[in-house]
């Protein structure tokens, strides 16, 4: 039989490893507000004729928008993001880049002001803490026949933060390099996150709780293996088949939902991981514990 709870060590370190790398990842880059998080003005601008990323850069900067970010979402097609503009400035932008580059379509123009992105940062910083606080005291209701259930939610929220700081890391990387910036599509994605390796822990944890009462003889240590065993290939196919979904919606559908997939795919490979390996060797640490 396969051994996969002894091997708990190795996991650890492995999770440690991508955790400090990842917060060091966030310290470095930071992330990147985007417009709903950060007061400002993004504007979607397409072109007739062929123009280049360093061009339209180089034209913002001589009409006084250094600090533009601009960010490539097709041919001739661009992502800028803006202090936030008047209506008048508006137009004035729109003029300048029509003389110099001939021809300018406004495909989307969005501007939000320092109130309301101050309110949906908050929002959003609540939305997160409520759905970990739901999942604790669900799984912790779940299991309140088992001895300590609270053990099972709490090692279920510490897989969920693996998950998270590992795709915070990751995104801090990708807005370093290519300029992402988080906007409510993240949100969505590490909440998306958030819901798919919690159904996949407990799925693992169902099994661990119906084996301990089924099989009263052998150690909870080999419970939880046996029980990851059973579980093992199920939990894997699923994630491989989700992924499989995920990968066509970033080949397919691209720029428009790329916060989403990026978050998406790297959450599901992390949380696949922590519900696997993470959260059913915290409750063998912590029972273990207990018992010495």
């Amino acid at each position: 039989m396969i051994d996969i709870i002894g091997k708990r060590r190795w996991y650890f370190v492995i999770a440690g490893v991508l955790v400090v790398a990842c917060v060091i990842f966030l310290a470095v880059f930071g992330l990147k507000a985007g417009v709903e998080f950060s007061s400002g003005s993004v504007m979607t601008v397409d072109f007739e004729k062929q123009v280049g990323k360093v061009d339209l850069e180089n034209e913002l900067k001589e009409l006084g928008y250094a600090s533009a970010i601009i960010q490539e979402v097709g041919d001739d097609a661009f992502l800028v993001r803006l202090p936030r503009l008047t209506a008048a400035e508006k137009t004035t932008l729109e003029t300048d880049l029509t003389e110099k580059f001939e021809s300018l379509v406004v495909r989307e123009f969005d501007d939000v002001s320092e109130m309301v992105a101050s309110e949906t940062t908050r929002n959003a910083a609540i939305a997160v803490a409520v759905a970990a606080i739901g999942i604790l005291l669900y799984i912790a209701w779940a299991f309140r026949r088992m001895p300590h259930p609270f053990h099972y939610g709490i090692c279920a929220i510490i897989a969920l933060v693996h998950d998270t700081l590992i795709a915070l890391g990751v995104f801090a990387v990708l807005g370093g390099l290519f300029g992402w910036e988080i906007d409510l599509k993240f949100v969505i994605g590490i909440l998306a996150v958030i819901g798919y390796s919690v159904n996949n822990t407990v799925v693992v944890f169902d099994r661990i709780r119906e084996n301990l009462l089924s099989d009263t003889r052998s150690s909870f240590t080999t419970v939880v293996n046996n029980s990851l065993i059973e579980t093992l290939t199920r939990s894997l196919n699923t994630s491989l088949t989700t992924l499989f979904v995920v990968l066509a919606l970033m080949l397919f559908v691209g720029t428009v939902i790329q916060n989403f997939t990026a978050i998406l795919l790297v959450g599901i490979i992390a949380g696949t991981y922590s519900s696997l390996f993470i959260a059913p060797s915290l409750l063998v640490v912590w029972r273990s514990s207990r018992q010495s």
